[in-house]
């Protein structure tokens, strides 16, 4: 059996200290990487040893495929967990870890390479018989190609980039005039993003949900459904709202999902975790979107309705050893949202800063998962996540009160994030009702500012700690504390009978 004793996170911030607990639950060693934007983040801090692997930008360290392999052997790790993002769903980096004689928590390389291809994943989806989206092969980036499929498929139609997801590489085009550009957009972006130029054109679905189904095998030949999320919330293709159980999805939808799911993981003899994606149409019909061959950002929400710990597991089925469970029960409700680093008021600008506080919501049926502290600095070089939080409850709507609850106690202070936002989409009385689509934002949220009220309010604990941080010096006493306190020691040019400066 594989030796999994200890492991390298090839990754940083919150999902890099959600393993690092995972990994301390198992007695297992835990090997932090940082560039030299994180030499004081977090992670780093909590990790048994830490390396360093390079300067800041991703493509110098997280990204540096000899690098991270060079720190899992430097460092004695037997072990290598990819997290998500960064290298997380590249077979090549797979590959180079087993080469290099270590353990991959994570799926084969071939299961990876398999549904990274995204016309491939569909070719082989279709053949296990896995509903799918009518769409084009892989074609030439021409306009009379693509005007050609899309007569086939009908408008509205969506480019996409054949070598990955997240949005990249993507345009939806709802008549013929649109598509040169269009296509000409979709190819240099899934140039850049993927270093694989290629595109292919799909039937684009109005206002879907988007369902996924949480799937995990081991090398035993057991694979398994723990059910399934929603994560219909998006903005720009980037979720910020996932919940589970879906509201829109009844057992017998749920039986057919989760099934589906399975064979199409089965398809790629999988191994690990792993997300099989769909979209549900208004009238009940799901199609494949893509699986996502690793831990998935909104995993907390099933940890909370079926008690399994996906890290754990994770790590378990790399040492060899059985699924722990054969099948889940789930119970209740449980919502998450991500916390960003950007400004909703003014076009989700990305937000750059010092945390000066940082308050973690607390309480039963509440979870947060961060990767910053106080004196954290947030910077424009990684993905402006900066935290998680997720609360579970008997049914939806006490997840949902819980929630807004959990983010009115959330207070992170030096950097604009996104809180009010979520605040107010979890109010909207379409999302209380579970009427939620992949356009839900775009419908409700086009042109939303935070209230009046919210920014007075940010404005009074602003003044108030910069204030208190000039007149008060840590090392003061009490009685001295008091008197720099004090409005008269404060306000040094007031005049009872007129104005100063």
């Amino acid at each position: 059996m594989p030796s999994v004793t200890a492991v390298l996170i090839a990754n940083r911030g919150e999902i890099a200290v959600r393993i690092i607990r995972s990994c301390r639950a198992l007695g297992v060693r835990a090997v932090a990487v940082y560039s030299e934007a994180d030499a004081d983040a977090p992670h780093v801090r909590l990790a048994d040893a830490a390396v360093a692997i390079g300067p800041a930008p991703a493509r110098a360290s997280y990204l540096d495929v000899a690098a991270l392999i060079a720190a899992a052997r430097a460092s004695g790790a037997d072990a290598v967990h990819p997290g998500y993002g960064f290298l997380s769903e590249n077979a090549a980096f797979a590959r180079a870890v087993a080469d290099a004689g270590l353990t991959f928590i994570g799926p084969p390389p071939a299961a990876i390479a398999a549904m990274g291809d995204k016309v491939a994943a569909r070719t082989m989806m279709e053949r296990a018989g896995v509903p799918v989206v009518p769409a084009s092969g892989v074609l030439p980036p021409d306009a009379g190609a693509f005007a050609s499929a899309a007569a086939v498929t009908g408008y509205p139609v969506v480019i996409k980039a054949a070598a990955g997801g997240g949005g990249k590489g993507m345009r939806i085009v709802r008549e013929a005039t649109a598509l040169p550009d269009a296509i000409r957009a979709a190819a240099r972006e899934a140039t850049a993003a993927f270093a694989d130029g290629r595109i292919y054109l799909e039937r684009y679905l109005e206002r879907p949900r988007h369902v996924e189904v949480q799937v995990f095998g081991d090398t035993h030949g057991r694979l398994v459904h723990l059910g399934e999320r929603e994560c219909s919330i998006q903005r720009r293709h980037q979720k910020i709202v996932e919940e589970t159980p879906s509201p829109a999805v009844t057992p017998e939808l749920r039986a057919a999902m989760t099934e589906a799911a399975v064979r199409a993981a089965r398809a790629v003899d999988y191994v690990g975790a792993g997300t099989v994606e769909f979209l549900l149409d208004q009238h009940g019909r799901f199609y494949f979107l893509e699986m996502n061959t690793r831990l998935q950002v909104e995993h907390p929400v099933t940890e909370w309705t079926t008690g399994v710990d996906l890290v754990r597991e994770q790590i378990l089925v790399a040492r060899g050893a059985p699924l722990s469970f054969a099948t889940v029960t789930p119970r209740g409700h449980a919502l998450e949202c991500r916390l960003y680093a950007e400004d909703p008021a003014r076009q989700f600008l990305p937000a750059t800063g010092i945390v000066h506080v940082l308050v973690e919501p607390a309480g039963a049926g509440v979870r947060f998962d961060g990767g910053i502290a106080r004196g954290s600095v947030v910077g424009v070089e990684y993905d402006p996540m900066l935290a998680k939080i997720s609360t579970w409850g008997a049914t939806r709507e006490e997840a949902r009160t819980r929630m807004l609850a959990a983010l009115r106690e959330t207070v992170l202070l030096g950097v604009v994030t996104n809180r009010d936002y979520l605040r107010a989409v979890l109010a909207h009385p379409a999302f209380v009702a579970g009427a939620t689509h992949t356009e839900f934002l775009a419908a409700h949220f086009a042109d939303w500012r935070p209230g009046p009220g919210a920014e007075r309010a940010r404005v009074a604990i602003a003044a108030a700690l910069a204030l208190t941080s000039r007149a008060v010096g840590d090392s003061e006493s009490d009685g001295a504390r008091r008197a720099a306190a004090s409005p008269f020691a404060t306000l040094g040019g007031w005049r009872s009978g007129g104005t100063a400066a």
